[in-house]
């Protein structure tokens, strides 16, 4: 097992050797992914940032922009011919149209090219004619991230965490004495594996439906052909001091350290080794809502989501002799058109406060990080309402229950971002002082003029933090 991970290693570095030798006499490429935490919106990110940088009039933050710079953008065939093309044209028809609807969400790897024609700036800009800079931009499901954790955690240890975090989850109580209550050290039967590995995805399933984030392994609530394989049917289980051969436990840990060598490696392999910039999305509205012990959770998880990056400087050297590193990471929480705009440097602390130790991690390993507020499709506007004497800033859209035209009001989120991960690290079941609400709202009939791409908030700061140094 040692030989054969320091081969793949080798070969990693072999192929990272060829790639950066080849880029420095080839048009220069950015491999950007895109994942999120549950429901932050990863689809309508790419759709409405890819649409943006077609038809730039709404992306005055983007420098090359701004300076007149990129002469064009144009879509072109991935390189990658084994991974499907993430479907550009087909979720912007479903957020442009006349009758709008949010897209389908991220359920699988995918990418897309766009490829942009910029004129160089400095002293030798006059000496050199334009040249073409390729956006990769690789769509994974939030789910996937997560795993990369497991690559450094034993089945005792993963089983552990998760016993640990399920007991105060919405749904997991019941599936932590299931747990509990197995004779892990009996012989093994696939019929207790399989219902032991049902509860644990149906305590999943619940409390991502609740507002938690880490909900491990992702592929239990993303499947796909693997449904009912014996790789996705285990569960934790509490440790066994000495688990005799052929038991429960034995099996749970075989079919645990099958899936982080069949499904998590080959993602890291394939996938995710290959990224220098990185977005996560992140829901915090949504976590804000579920209460403090969502929110604390969302805190830990947006910690060992640094682990999995190998966050670093991507200098010529240091690709030649580790492979490539995440240059730079953004940790973006979304749908602030949910907010009025007075309340968007509220969130932003939140979310500053959220990714703090996750920072301090990338920051230290010569990563570049960021947190922000954004709304890769505005589907709201502001309004002011005066209710008992008091002027309340709300924000106006179409309900995605009903479709009726409504005025909403979410609560004011505090100045300090202690006063929620306070009680959120106490373990308080609900916040004391403030009712926290999220509306889901539909996305907004829009009319463009020739130039424009859909409207947003942030995106173009998003795009110039992102990519802005290599235009």
């Amino acid at each position: 097992m040692v030989i054969g991970a320091i081969a793949d290693t080798l070969t990693r570095s072999v192929e990272n050797v060829t790639g950066t030798v080849a880029g420095a006499f080839m048009d220069p490429t950015i491999r950007l992914g895109v994942t999120g935490l549950s429901r932050a919106g990863k689809t309508v990110f790419i759709t409405s940032l890819v649409a943006n940088l077609m038809d730039r009039a709404r992306m005055p933050q983007l420098v090359a922009q701004s300076e007149g710079r990129i002469l064009s953008a144009y879509l072109q065939p991935q390189p990658d011919d084994t991974i499907p093309r993430f479907d550009f044209e087909g979720h912007l028809g479903a957020l442009t149209s006349r009758d709008p609807h949010w897209p389908e969400s991220t359920r699988a790897v995918s990418e897309l090219r766009l490829s942009l024609k910029v004129r160089p700036n400095g002293l030798l800009s006059g000496l050199q004619g334009p040249r073409t800079v390729h956006l990769d931009i690789i769509d994974y499901p939030g789910e996937w991230l997560l795993d990369l954790g497991l690559m450094e955690k034993s089945y005792a240890q993963w089983s552990g965490d998760m016993l640990d975090r399920m007991k105060d989850r919405p749904g997991g109580g019941g599936f932590v004495d299931m747990a509990r209550a197995e004779d892990a050290a009996q012989s093994f039967e696939e019929a207790r594996a399989k219902a032991l590995a049902g509860r644990y995805t149906e305590a999943l399933i619940t409390a991502r439906e609740a507002g938690f984030s880490d909900c491990s392994p992702g592929r239990f609530l993303l499947p796909g052909e693997m449904a009912g394989s014996p790789v996705l049917t285990f569960a934790p289980l509490p440790e066994l001091d000495s688990p005799p051969r052929r038991s429960l436990w034995r099996e749970m840990e075989r079919r645990y350290e099958a899936y982080k060598a069949q499904v998590v490696k080959p993602f890291f392999r394939d996938h995710f080794a290959r990224i220098d910039r990185q977005v996560v999305l992140v829901d915090a509205l949504g976590a804000i809502h579920a209460g403090p012990r969502a929110v604390e959770d969302m805190r830990r998880t947006l910690a060992d989501i640094l682990i999995a990056f190998r966050p670093g400087t991507n200098a010529f050297l240091s690709q030649l002799l580790l492979g490539r590193r995440v240059e730079k990471i953004l940790f973006a929480a979304t749908k602030a058109d949910h907010l009025h705009h007075t309340q968007h440097a509220r969130l932003t602390g939140i979310m500053e406060a959220l990714m703090r130790e996750a920072r301090d991690r990338a920051r230290f390993a010569g990563a570049e990080t960021q947190a922000m507020a954004i709304a890769a499709l505005r589907a709201t506007t502001e309004q002011t309402i005066t209710h008992d004497g008091r002027a309340l800033d709300c924000v106006r859209g179409e309900l995605l229950d009903g479709g009726k035209q409504a005025a909403f009001y979410p609560g004011e989120l505090p100045e300090d971002p202690a006063h929620l991960l306070g009680p959120a690290r106490d373990g308080a079941e609900a916040w004391l002082d403030a009712d926290y609400k999220v509306m889901r709202f539909a996305p907004a009939r829009l009319t463009l003029k020739p130039g424009e791409g859909p409207p947003h908030i942030r995106l173009d700061r998003a795009a110039q933090f992102l990519i802005g140094d290599r235009l």
